[in-house]
């Protein structure tokens, strides 16, 4: 009887993960995530699925850390608002590593790549920032409601113009601007909605 193929699930997925990150969907091929995971293809495909089933279990393991950046931050309590969509951004481009950094957004990478072709990955990335904006919009609910937003604008709107500077400055990370500079640009574009 074969013994079964034993291996690291997170250490697989965050390779995996690194590999889409890095090169999109369509250039990482199946051989690349073998060679980045160190798993076979049997085992890929007994444990994982076919390379879109395998992305997508890519994409839940980025989440989660995006989830995590999240509860330290737009779900923290113990912040105020706008410090805590501060912090949001400040986790987002800060204390992550520069390997992290430089490779911008899984999400957004995903989005651009897929944009044309593949509806499935466009709803993959959609629901994915749709996680990230709602906490976002309720902190600026809460600032809408404590007077703190900027006169005449709503909180639907500031939310989409901070996912929309989120976007822009991953895109920045990954043309090599350094932290400094996307925390700066993200500190603009957070006091332009401010009161």
């Amino acid at each position: 009887m074969a013994r079964p193929v034993e291996f690291n699930e997170h250490k697989v997925l965050t390779s995996a993960m690194e590999q889409f990150w890095r090169d999109g969907f369509e250039a990482s091929s199946v051989q690349k995530l073998l060679d980045c995971t160190g798993i076979n293809r049997g085992t890929l495909y007994n444990s994982f699925g076919d390379k879109e089933t395998f992305f997508k279990s890519c994409v839940d393991h980025y989440n989660k850390l995006v989830g995590t950046q999240i509860e330290a931050s737009l779900k923290n309590l113990n912040l105020k608002d706008w410090d805590a969509i501060a912090k949001f951004f400040e986790i987002s481009f800060v204390e992550v590593s520069n390997k992290h950094r430089g490779m911008g957004c899984l999400l957004v990478n995903t989005f651009c790549e897929s944009i044309n072709y593949d509806k499935e990955m466009r709803k993959i990335a959609r629901s994915s920032f749709a996680a990230i904006r709602k906490p976002l919009l309720e902190r600026l609910s809460g600032a809408k409601k404590a007077k703190k937003l900027t006169k005449g604008v709503t909180a639907e709107f500031a939310a989409d113009v901070l996912m929309n500077s989120l976007h822009g400055l991953r895109v920045n990370s990954r043309d090599g601007k350094s932290s400094k500079q996307l925390i700066e640009i993200a500190k603009f574009s957070i006091s332009s909605l401010q009161r």
